[in-house]
């Protein structure tokens, strides 16, 4: 970006903190939770025998890179897509994350949870505080980072001077980062029948987001291969974010617990707030509601199958 722009980056950010005091302390926490998380256990997450499951975790979020990819080049090969088929698939990859949510997270993490505390009303606690702070986490990056919406439009300090294809890049960055945490948490105890299900749904799903990640950019003027380039490119928030997962979830045995509950409530937090409305701008409604549930049905056989 050019330097005037990263200046008045700077200064909206301070104004935007001062107007929104509440949202700007949500993200503090989140951010500082997850830093501590993740500083805690540095040197559980990267020797021994948890070093596999970095392994795990990093092959995950480049499985999710690889589908994005794939579904950049097929952008790539065939042009256009149409709107109603875009909305579609989009609420396919929005159905497979809410039910990724519910059977590989949630669940899994009320199960860890209250194998801890031994209470399942303590149990729901534990999960539902990092869902809230997951969902902070990502609140406070909505309000701070310019991007664009499907249906408000440009949101953020300063988005209306920032280049179109960097609002885009940063739309899709808010989007693949809490996918690819998901993944690193799944698999951050070396858990395949929690790991592999939502590793999978959250691969099978990429595919559509990347594929329309590419039309969209062509839709603003890119060539077919700067967008294909680009979107393929988005893909590497997930093994970043895998990162993180594995990071936040490898220390205290209570971390693993409420790093699932964030991953889960930001997950949804992206599919309510970005996804859905997407999906429903164009008048596809119907067809997008369908497509999300044959994908939460996909991914509840996914989950029984492979866990």
């Amino acid at each position: 970006m050019p330097r005037s722009t990263t200046a008045g980056l700077r200064s909206a950010w301070l104004a935007q903190a001062q107007s929104h005091p509440l949202v700007t302390g949500g993200l503090m926490l989140g951010v500082l939770v997850v830093g501590w998380l993740c500083a805690s256990s540095i040197y559980e997450a990267f020797t021994g025998s948890n070093r596999g499951h970095v392994g795990l975790a990093v092959a995950g979020g480049f499985a999710g890179f690889c589908a994005t990819a794939l579904g950049a080049l097929i952008a790539g090969v065939f042009g256009r897509v149409s709107p109603r088929a875009q909305d579609s698939m989009l609420g396919f990859a929005a159905g497979m994350m809410l039910a990724a949510s519910a059977f590989s997270l949630i669940l899994p993490g009320l199960d860890a949870a209250q194998t801890l505390v031994g209470s399942g009303p303590a149990a729901a606690g534990v999960v539902v505080l990092g869902m809230a702070l997951g969902v902070l986490l990502m609140l406070g990056l909505d309000y701070f980072t310019p991007h664009m919406h499907a249906q408000s439009g440009l949101r953020g300090p300063e988005s209306a001077r920032v280049n179109g294809v960097w609002l885009f890049v940063l739309t899709i960055v808010l989007h693949n980062l809490p996918e690819g945490m998901a993944v690193g948490v799944s698999l951050s105890n070396g858990d395949l029948g929690v790991g592999l299900p939502l590793t999978s749904a959250i691969a099978i799903q990429d595919i559509p987001e990347g594929l329309a990640v590419a039309v969209a950019l062509r839709a603003i003027g890119l060539t077919r291969r700067q967008a294909v380039l680009i979107a393929i490119g988005s893909g590497l928030m997930e093994p970043l974010g895998a990162l993180i997962g594995v990071g936040m979830a490898s220390g205290y045995a209570l971390a693993y617990p409420v790093s699932m509950g964030l991953a889960a409530g930001a997950m949804i937090f992206v599919v309510s707030h970005e996804v859905i409305p997407e999906t429903h701008r164009n008048g596809h409604e119907t067809f997008a509601t369908v497509g999300l549930m044959i994908g939460f049905g996909v991914m509840m056989f996914l989950d029984t199958a492979l866990g």
